[in-house]
């Protein structure tokens, strides 16, 4: 056809592609629907493996391209312009992921390069850059009739995107079947019939302009219903989308006869225009308000699957809302706001001029508090939505931290009463030492005194004072073993490695003893520790039969672990009331764990866990 015709046909029409003046149709980009994106971890390596096929196949479109007729500036532009909607598709794909909008933006990305193969000297390229020529205005149709979700919902929105692609497609066809070309621009040439070239070219423009204005008359409606945090996300998009559009007929029909574009000024500004395109709506899809519609239907659709801890519906909020800052607290009436862990808040959520606050009502009864960055988020309904949406989650979230306080609330009143008990034995094993020891020390070394005064004067009063001083010094190393029973002195003098040693030595089972420990353990860890060896060294003689003991203690980071091991005869077992019990509900007050293995013939392991940082 000739260069007036190929000008006023479509757009894209880009003489540019060949000889100057011989009308040819070029490439344009080929869209395809993108299926339901899923929150799956292999999301982003799918995407990253799509950024590095387009960029190979950019690699390859300017190899193929570089000796054919358009120059290279032409080429590299066609190729940003490619690289912007894959780059855009990424983006929103992995921002967005229930958002067909990414996988559409991606797959146009792919059709720019497509269309540049019209510059290459192939046939068979140039032959698909051709059939393709005019989609990418079929693309940005779909774009805008399906955004924000990226589906087309009700029959006329796919009737309305179908006739598109069919102008763009099947009333292209006669601009290449029967225009007059030179090779290898003539390869699905069937004859040159420059009658039907043009009827093609006026029933394209006309079809074309028709599928346009009731684009714009469904986006006006669209626009109308929106609130206005909506309005000014959609009316921005709306209004370059659609110049985009118009802009690539318009500029050959119109603007450049009457500027004296030359073919290639024209092409440049058309391909610019539309190179636009995926940034605007990348930039609409992530801003807040009526583009995260679909995300809130998502996340009411995840939370319906299973139940999900505090971490996963914090991060699917900030995902979903856009606001990797974003933080959720839980309201106790008797605590105020508090984290997962039932911990009370750090600080109170209070709005200000960074940060936005949004309450979450149940039921009318406050449950939970989203804090948000106003700069990601400024509409504040969308938040508030997003708690409506999460709130029967965020109260069972609530009820779980509420629990987990109460046992730390728990935890502390035990570890308290402990503390209390082992002050209670230290004071009475230091008034046993200094009081009655003492006392009675004093009345035995008398008795010795009068032992060795009456010896000789009178025997048989002698023996009977010895009998006494005897007794009374086996009375007081009873009361010696009763006071370090109640509470191991040597722990101050000596730390846990002296007095887990003084207890090997006592031992009526022979000990091998190994310590390992940091300098600086706490006291109530040392005590504990203490006591568990004790009481197993002690159930160990009386009752395992057995003939050598293992003793191991060791700091292991936060936790210090104690382990006795003996070769007796197994099957202990904490019965209720006995040692064992007691020594498990002190390990337990201090926030350690016991166990006990004991099976039958092969011997006890006592293991003992205690925190200690």
């Amino acid at each position: 056809m000739d260069g007036d015709v190929g000008a006023a046909v479509h757009p894209l029409d880009r003489p540019v592609l060949h000889a100057a003046g011989d009308g040819q149709t070029a490439p344009g980009p080929f869209a395809t629907r993108g299926r339901g994106v899923t929150r799956s971890r292999s999301l982003r390596h799918a995407v990253v493996q799509l950024a590095c096929v387009a960029i190979l196949l950019g690699a390859v479109e300017l190899a193929a391209v570089a000796a054919g007729p358009a120059p290279i500036w032409m080429n590299v532009l066609v190729t940003l312009t490619a690289a912007a909607f894959v780059g855009a598709g990424a983006l929103a794909w992995l921002r967005r992921p229930s958002s067909d909008i990414g996988a559409v933006l991606t797959a146009g990305g792919f059709v720019w390069l497509a269309a540049d193969f019209g510059n290459a000297t192939a046939p068979a390229l140039v032959a698909i850059a051709t059939i393709t020529a005019t989609v990418p205005l079929a693309v940005i149709v779909h774009l805008l009739v399906s955004f924000p979700s990226g589906r087309l919902t009700g029959r006329g929105a796919r009737v309305l995107v179908g006739v598109a692609y069919l102008t763009c497609l099947v009333l292209q066809a006669p601009l290449y079947l029967f225009a007059d070309a030179p090779a290898p621009y003539d390869t699905l040439q069937v004859a040159v019939r420059p009658e039907l070239v043009s009827i093609g070219g006026w029933a394209q423009n006309v079809v074309g302009m028709a599928v346009m204005a009731v684009t714009a008359w469904l986006l006006v409606g669209r626009l109308r219903a929106a609130t206005p945090p909506q309005r000014r996300v959609l009316a921005p998009l709306y209004a370059y989308s659609t110049a985009a559009v118009l802009l690539v007929p318009l500029s050959a029909i119109v603007v450049a006869p009457a500027l004296g574009w030359n073919p290639t000024t024209l092409y440049a500004v058309q391909v610019a225009g539309i190179g636009l395109v995926p940034i605007a709506f990348v930039w609409s899809l992530l801003r807040g308000g009526f583009a995260r519609t679909a995300e809130l239907e998502e996340l009411g659709a995840w939370l319906g699957v299973e139940e999900r801890g505090h971490a996963a519906l914090r991060r699917a909020l900030a995902e979903t809302l856009g606001d990797p800052t974003l933080q959720l607290v839980f309201w106790l009436p008797d605590r105020g706001y508090v984290d997962a862990a039932g911990t009370v808040a750090a600080a109170t959520p209070v709005a200000g001029a960074h940060r936005g606050v949004s309450e979450i009502e149940l039921a009318g009864a406050r449950v939970g508090a989203i804090t948000y960055d106003r700069a990601s988020l400024d509409d504040p309904a969308l938040v508030a939505t997003a708690g409506r949406v999460v709130a029967i989650a965020v109260d069972r979230e609530r009820l779980t931290a509420e629990l987990l306080a109460n046992q730390e609330a728990l935890h502390r009143s035990r570890q308290r009463i402990v503390e209390a008990g082992d002050r209670e034995r230290r004071r009475i094993e230091r008034n046993l030492h200094d009081g009655a020891q003492q006392r009675m020390m004093t009345v035995a070394m008398g008795l010795r005194l009068t032992e060795a005064h009456l010896s000789g004067a009178d025997p048989a009063a002698g023996r009977l004072l010895a009998a006494a001083a005897s007794d009374l010094e086996g009375a007081m190393r009873e009361l010696r073993e009763l006071a370090r029973g109640l509470h191991p002195s040597l722990l101050a003098d000596t730390g846990l490695a002296g007095s887990l040693e003084s207890l090997a030595e006592r031992s009526a089972v022979p000990v091998h003893l190994s310590v390992r420990l940091a300098a600086d353990l706490p006291q109530a860890a040392q005590i504990g520790a203490y006591y568990v060896v004790a009481e197993a060294l002690t159930n160990a003689a009386r009752h395992s039969g057995a003939t050598r003991l293992e003793v191991r203690a060791a700091t292991r980071g936060r936790l210090l672990h104690v382990e006795v091991v003996d070769d007796g005869v197994g099957g202990a077992a904490p019965a209720p009331g006995s040692g064992l019990e007691g020594l498990a509900d002190r390990v337990d007050a201090l926030g350690g764990r016991l166990r006990i293995t004991s099976p039958a013939g092969a011997g006890t392991a006592l293991v003992a866990e205690l925190p200690c940082g």
